[in-house]
């Protein structure tokens, strides 16, 4: 499998080093600054999931795509809890692969406005950390991205077609419930110490999510 994405991969101009089991690209991804990691889950001595948590300890931004033939919605959301950005299940297409590989390297290239902030929520991009006025929130990666995509589009609402294609990409899942997942778990962490049933982050019913400057009641 290695060779065919490695393969797949050189013959649209990139260069690729293939490692033989975890623990050799544990080793490789935290001392070489790579452009992106493709982490397969299934790997000799330690797991991707291990070896995707030592990489994002050692460089925050390096881009992570996991595969994996392990399809189930508990997998996945532990590959995004641990660090990946974007997870393709097997089988797949090479195609999308490369596509994938390039949608996430587009997105590292972006620039960096370095401090968003709606209301009381405050995210600083330079350290990865979000505030809801003075009180730190603990965010998965994925949990992240989703909220920084939901304050660069302050003031309007987001679809969940434009989360699928932003946060994740134009290929993800339309059956998949991982963007209810995400934000009920987005809202829970945000809106902690508020009254029962009001939020920063509101739900349109048939039309998306925003969020607020000041937390809500529910419609």
């Amino acid at each position: 499998m290695a060779s065919i994405l490695s393969r797949a991969l050189r013959e649209t101009g990139h260069a690729v080093d293939v490692a033989r089991d975890g623990l050799q690209a544990a080793d490789q991804a935290t001392l070489v600054p790579y452009d992106l990691l493709v982490l397969d889950v299934l790997l000799p001595g330690i797991d991707g999931f291990a070896v995707c948590q030592r990489v994002r300890g050692a460089h925050g931004r390096m881009p992570i795509l996991m595969v994996s033939g392990r399809s189930e919605i508990a997998d996945r959301v532990r590959g995004l809890d641990v660090g990946a950005d974007d997870y393709l299940p097997k089988p797949f297409a090479l195609e999308e692969l490369r596509a994938r590989v390039s949608a996430l390297l587009r997105r590292r290239d972006l620039p960096q406005q370095m401090t968003l902030t709606v209301g009381a929520i405050r995210l600083d991009r330079s350290r990865h950390t979000a505030h809801v006025g003075r009180r730190m929130v603990e965010l998965t990666a994925k949990e992240y991205s989703l909220l920084e995509y939901l304050l660069l589009n302050r003031g309007r609402v987001v679809t969940r077609r434009e989360i699928a294609e932003h946060v994740w990409d134009e290929h993800f899942d339309p059956f998949s419930n991982l963007i209810e997942v995400y934000v009920g778990r987005l809202r829970q962490k945000i809106d902690a110490g508020l009254e029962p049933g009001a939020s920063f982050l509101r739900t349109r019913r048939g039309e998306g999510y925003l969020v607020e400057d000041s937390p809500q009641s529910p419609d």
